[in-house]
């Protein structure tokens, strides 16, 4: 495939980075001294500057043509923006970095789907080939740092993550420039507001939104519950690494899933799977093989949920509008649905504990029911 190696380091990083944020930034805020409610509103913040940033940020690039160059100045500004972290330990001084840092941190990812499908050019199916090095960088982030953090401490953090800020922003000077031919919005067979008019597409994005939001008692405090009940850091990076391992194999045979199947009925069984593993976390207690069986659905809550997301997104935008069907799939999904599930969870964290996940659990499955009362499910991609 062309420019694979080039396009899956970015990725590499890129999750690399999430791996260290995702799993372990709630337990140095907590060591920080701040309380629940503070964490959770705290670890919505990424989510909350991705509801508007990937759509300003695909606007421009859409209308310039010059997505790489918003790619690189994206990663170059973000790694600017965290360097305050090591003097900042005050709920508003945090709040502010995060909101600059991820401002532009969330520029990116968008864009970098778009010009990764323009430069695989006729082998786009070929998608989540490039797409799972994310996912092993993922990996040997929470299955390092989980050993690292255990014998150093928590303090190490916001090195390591400037560090990889930094590494990001050099990898995007190797990026092609993408192969796509590069049509203005005043080509577009469509406008962007008849688009999202149609039925299947508003209740996709209103399902993706409610699936990254039955997300957010996972990502914010499935850490905390697992050391709250006696795992080690090692073994909370192990059972995050043992998902996205999952998320990894099912990458390789993505594209004969989709051969095989509708994007829009592997969306729906996405869905219901979600549903059961948090049911699972929900009732596994302390029980290390029923978290761990809960683990290996991550192939389907994130991996076939998301590649089959990509791909629909793509076709039902076009090419003109690539750029702005990818931000809004990030912001509503990633960005406006896990800032919900985050900052609720947050909330009512210390009244309903591990009960959030039967919550989520139920949102998975009104997600899931939108697809199919709606129709969505006998809508064809193209």
């Amino acid at each position: 495939m062309p420019y694979y190696w080039r396009l899956s380091g970015f990725y590499f990083f890129y999750f690399g980075l999430l791996g260290t944020l995702v799993p372990y930034w709630s337990l140095y805020l907590k060591q920080l001294g701040f309380s629940a409610v503070g964490i959770g509103a705290l670890m919505a913040i990424p989510q909350l500057t991705k509801i508007g940033a990937p759509n300003l940020w695909g606007w421009l690039a859409d209308r310039s043509g010059k997505r790489l160059r918003i790619i690189r100045a994206g990663n170059l500004l973000a790694a600017i923006a965290f360097l305050p972290v090591f003097w900042v330990d005050s709920f508003w001084g945090m709040a502010a970095l995060l909101v600059s840092f991820s401002f532009f941190w969330n520029a990116v990812l968008a864009q970098f789907e778009v010009l990764t499908l323009q430069s695989l050019g006729d082998q786009a199916h070929r998608y989540s080939h490039v797409r799972l090095w994310g996912s092993v960088g993922f990996i040997v982030a929470v299955l390092v740092l989980g050993e690292v953090l255990d014998r150093l401490g928590t303090g190490l953090l916001p090195w390591v993550l400037s560090g990889l800020l930094w590494l990001l922003w050099f990898g995007t000077l190797t990026l092609p420039q993408g192969q796509g031919r590069r049509r203005p919005l005043s080509e577009a067979t469509d406008s962007l507001w008849v688009i999202l008019s149609r039925p299947p597409v508003w209740l996709f994005l209103l399902a993706s939104f409610l699936m990254q939001m039955s997300h957010g008692p996972y990502y914010t405090f499935y850490s905390i519950y697992l050391e709250g009940m006696g795992f080690s850091k090692f073994l909370v990076g192990l059972l995050w690494a043992l998902g996205v391992v999952a998320e990894v194999g099912l990458f390789l045979f993505m594209h004969r899933l989709m051969q095989r199947f509708s994007i829009p009925w592997i969306l729906t069984g996405s869905l219901l799977l979600a549903a059961l593993r948090w049911l699972l976390i929900g009732v596994a207690g302390d029980s290390l093989w029923w978290l761990a069986a809960a683990q290996l659905l991550h192939a389907a809550t994130f991996g076939s949920f998301h590649a089959a997301s990509i791909a629909w997104v793509h076709r039902q935008f076009g090419e003109a509008l690539a750029g702005q069907g990818q931000a809004l799939y990030s912001s509503l999904g990633f960005g406006a649905g896990w800032a919900a599930g985050a900052g609720l969870s947050g909330l009512l964290w210390q009244q309903w504990g591990v009960s959030l996940f039967f919550a989520a659990s139920a949102l998975a499955l009104v997600a899931a029911g939108l697809l199919v009362v709606g129709g969505v499910v006998n809508e064809k991609a193209e």
